[in-house]
């Protein structure tokens, strides 16, 4: 039996099967008409998204609202409940994004580099798109339109799977951005749903091998083993962050505090936020009582080592799990640290190699943590929460990669292209 005899068998085996491998298929029609619009073309229908949204908004809203009591009903954490809801901010936000995505160069056609050979020949090497960029992704609707958006922009046709909790919202979602997309002229494909809400259909979409170019997940630790495990098709990985920030000792001690509460605090259940504290034991006595303070003040539970302990009877005894843990929640590891060199210890033992930050104004220590932590970002003196695609000034993100092959760190439309070599000859043969 051929090798698309047996595909086929299985399609008919399995319907949920050939529901995925359609649209997949639909989208790399549109994948091919996408990768020749010119920029204006792209730029005109993302900015009719924009518009779509904000004329949407009640509609967007009501659906949300339905899978936020839906997911408050099956006792949700909270914090997850966050990621998953909805507001006309930050709708407004989401339009934003997408007119901000169009205000930024297309990657595609870009000469990465070039040159004439000996013998005349002219090489180019062009920025092209992926194709097909498939997402799977748990809750945050945002993820919807920031993914339709980076990959419109940069020539892709996307294919989103998000979680079952944000079903309603992101059918609604889809439906608002893919009709507004039509009507500026662009393929009707160029932004579907992965049809199914359970674990199957994201295992068919990580076969389409020969459909889908690409596969990006975003979410939790488990989210992205599985897709990591079990993919057929080429893989983006996009990782957890269990994040430090290192006090040093020659660290302004207003500033480090201002940083460490915006890092924990400002939004606790993303993965740019910090989970765990390091503070040189030569400014532990002043520090620690004073960062223990503040942050019990604010509600986070402190996970802390014997010198932390000793601040405030209320910080809980830490173990090796707290050190490995990505809470998404208002909890904190914390311990006293004998330099900047256990600090990095810690660091390279524990860390997820997202983002880390140091705060201190000895030059030649921020140096040295700058060139032996081996993570996507590195902060001297400033929040890990700046991690993040539009603050780097992507416009929005598609994930934050923290593997080494293709791309690292915030992925912006840059990072949704491959490359072709085009070369230029008169008649040159090889010898």
């Amino acid at each position: 039996m051929t090798t698309d005899a047996i595909a086929e068998a299985g399609e008919q085996a399995d319907p949920g099967s050939a529901a995925v491998r359609a649209v997949a298929s639909r989208a790399r029609e549109a994948a091919f008409e996408l990768a020749q619009l010119a920029r204006a073309d792209k730029d005109r229908a993302l900015h009719a998204m924009a518009d779509a949204l904000d004329g949407a908004t009640a509609e967007l809203l009501d659906a949300n609202a339905a899978d936020v009591a839906a997911a408050r009903a099956d006792g949700t954490a909270e914090q997850l409940v966050d990621r998953l809801a909805l507001t006309s901010d930050r709708l407004a936000a989401m339009a934003q994004g997408l007119r901000e995505i169009a205000a930024l160069p297309d990657p595609v056609g870009e000469v990465v580099r070039g040159y004439t050979r000996p013998n005349g020949l002219e090489l180019r090497q062009l920025r092209v798109p992926f194709g097909v960029v498939a997402m799977v992704y748990e809750a945050r609707p945002n993820v919807t339109v920031d993914a339709a958006g980076l990959s419109l922009k940069s020539g892709n046709a996307a294919l989103l799977r998000g979680s079952a909790s944000a079903v309603r919202s992101n059918r609604a979602l889809v439906a608002v951005l893919s009709e507004a997309a039509a009507k500026a002229g662009l393929p009707a494909e160029a932004v579907q749903l992965v049809p199914g809400t359970d674990r199957s259909s994201v295992g068919h979409l990580l076969r389409a091998r020969g459909l889908v170019d690409v596969v990006i997940p975003r979410g939790g630790a488990g989210l992205i083993r599985y897709v990591v495990d079990h993919a057929e098709v080429p893989v983006i990985e996009t990782g957890t962050g269990n994040v430090h920030i290192y006090v040093d000792a020659a660290a302004d001690l207003e500033m480090a505090e201002r940083i460490v509460l915006n890092a924990k605090i400002s939004r606790p259940s993303v993965c740019n936020a910090a989970e765990t504290l390091l503070v040189h034991r030569a400014v532990a006595a002043e520090f620690v009582p004073r960062i223990v303070a503040a942050l019990h003040q604010r509600g986070v539970r402190v996970h802390g080592d014997a010198e932390f302990a000793a601040a405030d009877p209320a910080v809980l005894a830490a173990t090796e799990d707290d050190w490995q843990t990505e809470y998404l929640d208002l909890d904190l590891a914390a311990r006293v640290v004998a330099d900047v060199d256990e600090a990095i210890g810690h660091i390279r033992r524990w860390s997820s190699g997202h983002s880390e930050a140091i705060v201190t104004a000895d030059l030649a220590t921020a140096r040295r943590f700058v060139a032996r932590v081996d993570s996507a970002a590195v902060l001297v003196n400033a929040s890990t929460r700046f991690t993040d695609g539009a603050e780097f000034g992507f416009g929005a993100e598609i994930g934050i990669s923290t593997q080494k092959l293709h791309a690292r760190g915030p992925m912006g439309l840059a990072e949704l292209t491959t490359t072709k070599w085009v070369v230029y000859g008169d008649g040159q043969v090889r010898g």
